[in-house]
């Protein structure tokens, strides 16, 4: 059996999660966490073989979440996400997932995701592994938030959904003035003026939901 720990702020999608795998008759869900803080404190614990870890979270968020997973080491991450976009993917790839799913996807497409990850092979989405493929070629499948970092992509869309400066720096667990510093590359990278137009920006790239 495949042990896996379920981690999103939805106590719904985890029950749909839970009864799907229980089908599968290869895969055990063997905890949950309805936040980031509380999958980091109770991953030990409950030892899981593959964490299945929503990308947007409230509070320290589901990137950072898998920094602090991946360095742990031990784990197979795959991250989920309600949005299709080859950004988030690309991401969470660098970030040390070995899988991205779409919560779009067909519902027999997460145990098969959970046994490739758990195999330790590359899970992705068609349409976001053909944008990713592109991306590589020729640039023509490039995301416009491609041209911020790893941290400043975070910030990006942190504060695009109204969380603060003084509130990123503490889910993060860095200064306001380096988050702050992070905020004006990214106005200047994306030539925004103020946070609305990053939320604009957003929300016009389907990054966050209105």
């Amino acid at each position: 059996m495949i042990r896996v720990m379920l981690v999103d702020d939805h106590a719904l999608v985890r029950m749909g999660f839970r009864m799907l795998l229980a089908e599968s008759g290869d895969i055990e869900v063997v905890g949950e966490a309805d936040s980031g803080e509380q999958a980091l404190a109770r991953v030990a614990e409950i030892r899981p073989e593959v964490v299945v870890l929503d990308i947007s979270m409230p509070g320290m968020g589901g990137l950072e979440v898998l920094r602090r997973l991946h360095a742990r080491g031990g784990l197979r991450l795959l991250m989920l996400s309600a949005h299709d976009d080859s950004a988030h993917a690309r991401r969470a790839l660098d970030a040390g997932a070995t899988g991205f799913l779409s919560k779009r996807s067909a519902p027999e497409n997460l145990p098969e995701a959970i046994r490739a990850v758990a195999a330790g092979r590359r899970w992705l989405d068609a349409d976001i592994a053909r944008q990713l493929a592109l991306a590589a070629i020729d640039g023509s499948g490039a995301h416009p938030a491609e041209r911020l970092s790893s941290r400043e992509f975070e910030v990006f869309v942190q504060l695009a959904r109204g969380r603060s400066v003084q509130d990123i720096a503490a889910d993060l667990k860095l200064s306001a003035s380096t988050i702050g510093t992070h905020l004006y590359h990214v106005k200047q990278k994306l030539e925004a003026a103020n946070q609305a137009e990053l939320t604009l920006l957003a929300l016009r790239w389907g990054l966050i939901e209105a």
